[in-house]
């Protein structure tokens, strides 16, 4: 019965492993480095300004800017600097008589204006060259670039595949943790087993616990008939769940708005953490009111409180309310998956700890064809076929991912639509490759891949020396530690490509067993 089960466990270990593995390593790659989101964006924006502005100092130049014209928006959204972004994102939602100047039609949902980058310091904007930085593979990760809510499914069937493929690995392998100390090197079939372990074993419950919560994030979008069912409307549910307040109707009666940063600093004294976003509604009218949040930075549940105060008087409208037992389970189950309270030796734990995942995903694909294929013999289509998308995926992404971050410093930083064309490079580079690597034999597209790969990462920090004043040397005498970091990663990353692709070009050794040579001598 025993083995029974494990054999069943075995074989949908393999297929699960199989049908989901080329999206889950492209999650997993992107979702890795996700974990550096913030300073991606800034090391893509080099004209991005290097301060330290506090928060209530930031919020009160943000709402100075967005009263400058005149108050003609419904909403303002103000997202505040911290350690990790150091600028000011606003967004602004129109009126209902601004919008339908704009051509909009009556009783649609109004969409917020473009974002702004504003400098904290001073709350002028911010001309850096568009991006959408760090921002890409975080979207990528869950969405797969597919139109809303597909990608964010199918990210979702793959975390199940995921989840009941670490299941039916644990439940399959007899001798779990005993392999994780048994790494052999040329082994064919029985290394990439040994590999796919240690990988697996090696950050087993970190695998469990950030793919169950990558489930969690989306569970209102996978479950939605609860709330169907019970709220009229979602955002009741909303406001009932996590202490949102009511939409603020306008009164008519023009009324200035209270000064912001007394009402934030009491916001931090009161949530006991520092603020994180400024939400502004009804500016100018006697009902507007200002809801200030905190970050999630400083605890592991990433739904902070919320303090709502009234923008004409600075009245405490809504103090912080405690969060109910299922919602603060969903925002802890959040914050382990953002893991936005990491510092930055955590940071790169993590970050170790997520390539351990591609590695096991990847590992796992290539002993899935090193398990059929027979010596001498004619590789079948599916064999082929397999083989050919790990080639793609496993080696044909990381191009993919290195020219999106080479495209932003080719391209002119006053280019219009320089965002898209860097996105579009990314999946162009990628495609190239996965459709050039079919006119090699399979071990020589390893190599070749492999050591393009490398040549577009060491070609990163050239191209930023070249493009910007800050290159490898210039922020090792200014002490920039983000630049320099950054610099000396692509260089780690080009270096591990470029032994990869020596290893994939080094010829196969054939073992020849001892009765063998016996018979040749004979």
């Amino acid at each position: 019965m025993t083995r029974s089960l494990r054999q069943s466990m075995a074989w949908i270990h393999s297929w699960l492993g199989l049908l989901a593995g080329w999206i889950l390593f492209a999650m997993f790659l992107t979702g890795t480095a996700s974990y550096f989101r913030p300073e991606i964006t800034r090391w893509m924006q080099p004209e991005m300004p290097v301060n330290h502005t506090p928060a209530t100092i930031a919020a009160q130049n943000a709402v100075s800017q967005l009263s400058r014209d005149g108050i003609h928006d419904q909403q303002w959204f103000i997202q505040l600097p911290n350690d990790r972004d150091v600028v000011t994102h606003v967004y602004a939602t129109p009126k209902p008589d601004a919008a339908e100047a704009k051509g909009q039609k009556p009783g649609t949902r109004r969409k917020r204006a473009e974002e702004q980058v504003l400098d904290p310091a001073t709350g002028a904007p911010i001309h850096a060259r568009d991006t959408r930085g760090g921002e890409h593979f975080y979207r990528f990760h869950f969405q797969l670039q597919l139109p809303h809510p597909w990608g964010r499914w199918l990210a979702g069937v793959c975390a199940m595949f995921m989840l009941g493929a670490i299941i039916s690995g644990v439940v399959t392998h007899k001798r779990i943790f005993a392999d994780f100390f048994t790494l052999r090197w040329n082994k064919g079939q029985r290394s990439w087993l040994d590999a796919h372990n240690v990988s697996a074993v090696l950050a087993l419950p970190y695998h469990a616990v950030i793919t169950y919560t990558g489930l969690m994030t989306l569970v209102l979008m996978y479950l939605p008939y609860p709330i169907a069912i019970n709220y009229k409307q979602p955002l009741d549910f909303g406001r009932e769940a996590y202490g949102l307040p009511q939409d603020a109707v306008a009164t008519g009666r023009a009324t200035p708005l209270v000064p912001i940063a007394p009402l934030v600093r009491d916001a931090e004294a009161r949530l006991q953490r520092p603020a994180a976003r400024v939400v502004v509604q009804q500016p100018g009218d006697a009902a507007a009111i200002v809801a200030v949040t905190g970050a999630a930075q400083s605890s592991l549940n990433a739904r902070a409180g919320t303090v709502v105060y009234s923008g004409a008087t600075g009245a405490l409208l809504q103090p912080p309310s405690g969060a109910g037992t299922g919602v603060s389970t969903v925002g802890v189950m959040l914050g382990l998956h953002l893991a936005q309270y990491a510092a930055p030796a955590l940071r790169w734990v993590l970050f170790l700890l997520g390539l351990t995942g591609a590695a096991m995903v990847g590992t796992g694909l290539l002993l899935w064809t090193a398990a059929r294929r027979k010596p001498g013999a004619r590789p079948f289509f599916g064999l082929r076929l397999v083989e050919r998308l790990n080639i793609a995926t496993i080696a044909g992404l990381p191009i993919g991912m290195g020219a999106y971050l080479l495209a932003n410093r080719v391209i002119p930083a006053a280019a219009e639509g320089r965002a898209a064309a860097e996105v579009a490079t990314m999946f162009y580079v990628w495609g190239g490759a996965a459709v050039l690597q079919l006119l090699r034999p399979a071990r020589q597209a390893w190599a070749i891949l492999f050591a393009a790969g490398a040549a577009v990462y060491a070609a990163i920090p050239i191209a930023n020396a070249l493009t910007t004043s800050r290159g490898l040397a210039a922020s090792w005498r200014a002490g920039d530690q983000l630049f320099m970091s950054f610099d000396v990663a692509m260089l780690g990353i080009a270096a591990l490509l470029g032994l990869a692709a020596w290893r994939a070009a080094r010829p196969r050794r054939v073992q020849v067993s001892r009765r063998t040579r016996e018979m040749v001598h004979v």
